[in-house]
């Protein structure tokens, strides 16, 4: 079984209730990975977020790709962080978010740019969270942190080791909030999750452990 909390740390100053902190974050990148259901679970947790932000976030949503993606938008009107579709070697920026177009996987450079990919589905998807967390895990090692939310499949659970073997932080959304616990439940598997929160906890957690550096001991 997972050594997983199912609850955020409490040990916590109140600088990590939302308020600015001074010192240096102790996480540098956020990658979130969603499915079915993944839209409001995205929105609810990035929504949550502070325009301050300390940490840039990365976005894999799996999407029809024969259509443009409207995620970007839709996402920057319900979030105080400015949200845009990546693109090939977009400089990443704390307090901002990038959405992975349809049909590309997206990929975290160690210089801290973006990379676009038309290579081959990874578990019949692209874009692909195992891909995302990989790159994420290699570039950032101990300063990155995953979530996994709602969706079918089980992307992202091969990715969450790559982060966890790196020594970053896997938050997992629980099977009772999660629309579809495919993803999730992958995830959860594999004995690396350090967070299983409800929606509405995970983005409290994220600032948290981006503020503070408070982590599973």
């Amino acid at each position: 079984m997972p050594k997983s909390q199912t609850h955020p740390p409490k040990n916590l100053s109140a600088n990590s209730q939302g308020h600015a902190n001074t010192s240096p974050p102790a996480f540098d990148i956020v990658a979130l990975a969603a499915s079915a259901g993944g839209l409001a679970a995205l929105s609810t947790v990035l929504s949550a977020l502070p325009a301050h932000f300390p940490a840039s976030v990365v976005v894999v949503q799996h999407l029809d790709p024969r259509h443009r993606s409207l995620m970007a938008e839709i996402i920057n009107r319900r979030t105080s962080l400015p949200v845009k579709q990546a693109a090939e070697g977009d400089q990443l920026h704390p307090g901002r978010v990038y959405v992975a177009p349809p049909d590309n996987h997206l990929l975290v450079n160690s210089d801290n740019t973006l990379s676009l990919a038309h290579t081959e589905l990874v578990h019949f998807v692209r874009p692909s969270a195992d891909l995302l967390f990989e790159s994420v895990a290699a570039s950032h090692k101990q300063r990155a942190i995953a979530v996994v939310l709602t969706g079918s499949g089980s992307d992202g659970a091969m990715g969450i080791r790559a982060i966890k073997k790196m020594g970053g932080t896997v938050i997992v959304q629980d099977e009772q909030t999660s629309q579809f616990f495919g993803m999730p439940g992958a995830a959860i598997q594999t004995g690396d999750a350090d967070f299983i929160l409800p929606l509405d906890e995970i983005a409290p957690a994220l600032i948290l452990l981006v503020n503070e550096g408070v982590k599973q001991q």
